[in-house]
C-alpha cells in the first residue's frame, strides 16, 4: 500500500513550464563545438546537452502535475503584450555554477547581455499584469547550460558566441525525460 496515493496526497510533479530563448541552429552547433572543446580541455565527464536543448531560461513558471492551462493562458497574454525589437546577445565567458555535485557548466556574458536583461525584466512586468506576478524571476543570471559535471571549473574568457534574438518560446518540459515541447512562440517585432 505505501506505493499507492491516497485521496489526500498531492499528485506527483511531472511538468515544468518556462519562457526561454533559443539560439538559431548554426549558433547551437557552435555552442556544441565549444562545449566539446571545453569538456576536453577541463577533462569533464558530463555529456554536452543536445544542441536543440541549448537555451536561456527567462522565467520559470513552476513545476506542476500536468500542464496548467490557466498559467499557459496568462503566459500567452503576457507574451502577446511584448513589443520588443530583435536584439543581439553575446556570451563571452564560461564557468560552473555550484549545485552540490550536479554542477551546470554554462556560457555567461557581460555587457553583451544588457538587452536580454531588459527584455527579461519587461516580460516579467507583462507577466505581473497578466496575473503571474508570483512567478516572475526577479533575480536573473543569463546563461546557457552546456553540460552538467561533478567538477567545478573557474570562469574563463571565450571567443564571443553571439546571435540575434528574434523571438521567445513558452516551453513545456517533461521532468525526468529531458524533453522540451514548445507550446507557443512569439516573434519580436
Amino acid at each position: 500500500m505505501p506505493d499507492q496515493f491516497s485521496l489526500f496526497d498531492a499528485p506527483p510533479v511531472t511538468d515544468r513550464l518556462f519562457f526561454a530563448i533559443f539560439p538559431d541552429p548554426a549558433t547551437a552547433a557552435s555552442i556544441a563545438r565549444q562545449a566539446d572543446a571545453l569538456r576536453a580541455a577541463h577533462q569533464l565527464s558530463g555529456r554536452p546537452l543536445a544542441p536543440e536543448r541549448f537555451h536561456v531560461t527567462l522565467h520559470h513558471l513552476g513545476d506542476h502535475a500536468g500542464v496548467r492551462r490557466d498559467i499557459v493562458a496568462m503566459a500567452g497574454e503576457a507574451a502577446e503584450a511584448m513589443t520588443t525589437s530583435p536584439f543581439e546577445v553575446v556570451f563571452d565567458r564560461a564557468a560552473s555554477f555550484h549545485n552540490g555535485g550536479n554542477n551546470p557548466y554554462v556560457l555567461q556574458g557581460g555587457e553583451g547581455l544588457d538587452a536580454l536583461k531588459t527584455f527579461q525584466r519587461d516580460l516579467g512586468l507583462a507577466m505581473a499584469r497578466a496575473g503571474l506576478g508570483k512567478l516572475v524571476d526577479r533575480s536573473f543570471t543569463p546563461h546557457v547550460t552546456m553540460l552538467y559535471d561533478r567538477r567545478l571549473v573557474a570562469e574563463q574568457a571565450l571567443l564571443p558566441i553571439r546571435w540575434t534574438v528574434g523571438g521567445f518560446t513558452l516551453v513545456h518540459s517533461l521532468l525526468g525525460r529531458t524533453e522540451h515541447v514548445p507550446l507557443a512562440r512569439w516573434a519580436l517585432r
